[in-house]
Order: structure tokens, then sequence, then C-alpha cells
């Protein structure tokens, strides 16, 4: 009677189950858009909503390589200045080349941002796994040389893009695919390509390995050194191909390109789920968390319960909650 009783209750449990940690950062994201809309009803609007997706595309596709890094039991603090270094390098190079190669220079500038931001996050998982340097010392490290690089380049002041190429690099910020505009789809790109390497592959589920416990993951035959440098290599892209969407907007690159980046992609991975000590990642929550970010700026600027000035705080803030409701779900 007592089998027969244990096997009904098994045949009653419900089959779907809600993974509360995945199904959080969207809760949170409709939450926050009912809030907004009573708020100011204009929050809602097409407009706006595209305007708010389309200044978070920058910080989600830093965020979503920061992902990769924080998997894998690794931290990156210089994001923020290693964006501004390669967007002063891409607009010097582009500016040298426009004279020869005209339009074709953005091109040119494009795969030479590349080049760099993967150079940049190599040097990063160099330091961090070879030098063996706790990522937060050694990313602090080249937060300020990152920073002090851009400030030499710019002689303190600004690198503006050459006004030949400003028409023609435009529509990579302003223009628009099939009514989306193109951060927007990058991102969503950027997106499904990491999910694609996080969740289906061989390296995807190393990472997540040497993130859970990196002792057993080298027991098993897991190259951490390997796994944690390409994730900062990853990063260090990610980081190129917000750039080269973040030039048209800005214009210029000055030492002031990317300040505090660092905070909000970090508050981004967190409020996507992704725990800080490492372990499973999740792109798709990462992306929301950087929606709501800035669906939070918006709505301060919107309202006139807090000031917009504020908006770093309250970052600082959100990070520090996600932070103790990890620390309490465990």
């Amino acid at each position: 009677m007592t089998d027969m009783t244990a096997i009904g209750s098994i045949q009653h449990e419900p089959q779907f189950k809600i993974n509360w940690v995945d199904a959080g950062p969207f809760i949170a994201l409709a939450a926050l858009l009912l809030v907004g809309f009573l708020v100011n009803p204009e929050f809602l609007s097409a407009n706006n909503i595209a305007n708010v997706v389309t200044r978070s595309a920058f910080i989600a596709i830093i965020a979503v390589g920061a992902t990769f890094v924080i998997s894998s039991g690794g931290l990156d603090l210089s994001v923020g200045s290693m964006a501004a270094f390669v967007t002063g390098v891409m607009i010097l190079s582009m500016n040298a080349l426009a004279a020869n190669l005209g339009t074709s220079a953005i091109i040119a500038g494009i795969g030479i941002v590349m080049l760099a931001g993967v150079l940049c996050g190599l040097v990063n998982g160099v330091i961090v796994t070879v030098g063996k340097i706790e990522p937060f010392i050694a990313t602090l490290g080249t937060m300020g040389i990152f920073r002090a690089l851009i400030t030499y380049l710019s002689d303190g002041g600004s690198i503006p893009i050459d006004r030949s190429l400003r028409d023609a690099y435009r529509p990579v910020y302003f223009g628009s695919l099939l009514g989306v505009p193109v951060p927007i789809v990058i991102s969503i790109v950027v997106a499904v390509a990491a999910s694609f390497i996080l969740y289906k592959t061989k390296y995807g589920r190393r990472c997540a390995a040497v993130g859970a416990n990196e002792d057993v993951a080298r027991y098993s035959g897991i190259s951490v050194t390997k796994v944690r440098t390409i994730a900062y290599v990853i990063q260090g892209a990610c980081v190129a191909i917000a750039a080269i969407c973040y030039v048209p907007r800005l214009g210029a690159a000055t030492p002031t390109t990317g300040l505090l980046w660092e905070l909000q992609v970090i508050t981004a991975v967190v409020i996507g789920g992704t725990a800080l000590r490492g372990g499973k990642g999740h792109i798709w929550g990462t992306v929301a968390g950087a929606v709501i970010l800035e669906l939070i700026a918006n709505l301060m600027v919107l309202s006139d319960f807090v000031s917009e000035y504020l908006v770093a705080a309250v970052q600082g803030v959100i990070i520090i909650i996600a932070m103790l409701i990890q620390r309490l779900s465990r």
C-alpha cells in the first residue's frame, strides 16, 4: 500500500518546474516595464523602448563576454578602459587610412579593433593564468594601463573620427535592419553565438567545470590555463565589437570613454543569474540584466523620484542586493 502510494505521488508530481534562477531576470524585467508604465505611460512607447534597448546593446555585448570570464572563475575590471583604448586605436587607424582607402578605411578599422581587442584580452588572460595573479589585481592593473594609453594617444583630449568617414559609418549605430536598430541586431547575433559556444560545445562545458571546481577540472584533464585564457580572449573580442557599435554614436574616443562600464557589466552578469564565484553562466539572463540597467536609468530620467545623477549609486545598490540574494540562495 505504501509502495502504491509512493508510486501514485510520483505520477502526480508536476512535470513542469520553473527554474527561478533562469526566469528571475525576465520576471524582474517584466515587473520593471510595468512599474515604468505606471510612472509614465510614455515609458512603454515604441520609440523609448527601442532607444533603451539600443543604448543597452554596448553593455550587453561586453557583459556576454564577461559571462565567459566569470563562469570560468575569473573577473575583468579592465573592460571600460579597454573599450576606450581599442576605440582610440580604431579611430586613429581609420583616420590614418582614410586618405588612401576612403570609406574602405572603416573595414580596415574594424579588423584592427578586433585584433586589438583580442590581444588585450589575451594579455589579461596570460597575466592571470600564466602569471598566476589574482584576476582582481591583474585586471585592476591593466585597467590603469589601458586608461593611461588612451590618455596618451589622445594627449588628454579627444580623438574624433575623420569627417570623411562619419556619414559612411553612421548607419552602424543609427541604421536599422528590417526596422530593428543595428546595435540590437549585433547584440542578438553575439548572444546567439555565445549561447551556442557556452551551452553546446566542449569548451562551454569545460568553462563551467573550471569555474565550478578548478581542482576537479584539472584532475579531469582539463587545461584550466587554456580555458580561462580563451575566456579572456572572448571578453576582449566582445569589447571590440561593442566599440565598433559605439563609435558612430560617440564620434570620438576620450580618456573618459567607457568610464564605470566595468560596474555596469558585472552588475548585468550578476542580475542575469551568473554567480561571481563561477560555474554555470546565463547568457540571455546577462542580456536581460543589461536591459534592466538601462531601463532603470531611463525610468530615473522620466520620473522625479530619484535624480538621474544617482544612476551609478543605484547600480551599486543593485549589485549588492543581487550578491546578497545569490549568497542566501546557496
